[in-house]
């Protein structure tokens, strides 16, 4: 337990079982992060709420729980073409690898943010309920089928893909040697392509 109010207005309680972090603030509300589950999420709220009464406070007898936020990862298993999904979808997505490395996506039914990394990596936020994610990754996972890498191919022992067709490349590199202008935006297009 910490609390150092001149960093942070709220004590910072910690559980090993479930797993669990609160944030317990001076109003008497109360925010639990952390466990990976809604099911270890209640029984962490009430250990907190137990751990409150010991103290000498009295916690409400009937918690009111809500759920906020559900966060979820996965791994795809193969890149994607940000560029094109962004293009396709403009209207849910947005892609400023100047300013972010991943492609942001918002579905509007369920309610989820999406973010899509070029490796692969997906990252899911926003659910309110563990099947609001199910339903998510269901209806965005043909999305990014659809917009796989093609010419990928994988060397034993290295975790990063390289490419397998070279010569676009190479053309981007020899542009640049015989004195033509090239950036790096576009570069990365050729490589992705």
């Amino acid at each position: 337990t910490e609390f150092n109010p001149r960093r942070f207005a709220a004590v910072i309680m910690r559980i090993r079982e479930p797993r669990a972090t609160a944030l317990i603030f001076a109003s008497g509300k109360m925010c639990v992060t952390g466990t990976k589950s809604t099911h270890n999420a209640v029984l962490a709220s009430k250990k907190f709420a137990l751990i409150i009464e010991k103290v000498g406070f009295n916690p409400a007898q009937e918690l009111d729980f809500k759920v906020q936020n559900i966060v979820g990862t996965a791994d795809v298993g193969f890149p994607i073409r940000l560029e094109g999904l962004v293009y396709a979808h403009s209207t849910f997505a947005s892609y400023e690898p100047e300013l972010f490395p991943g492609l942001i996506y918002r579905l509007v039914q369920p309610r989820v943010v999406i973010l899509i990394f070029v490796s692969g990596k997906v990252v899911l936020t926003g659910a309110k309920t563990e099947k609001d994610m199910s339903d998510a990754f269901t209806r965005i996972y043909p999305v990014l089928v659809e917009f796989r890498k093609q010419n990928v191919t994988t060397i034993p022992g290295i975790s990063s893909p390289v490419l397998a067709n070279v010569a676009p490349q190479a053309s981007a590199n020899s542009a640049a040697i015989a004195g033509g202008s090239t950036n790096e935006s576009s570069q990365r297009e050729m490589e992705e392509v």
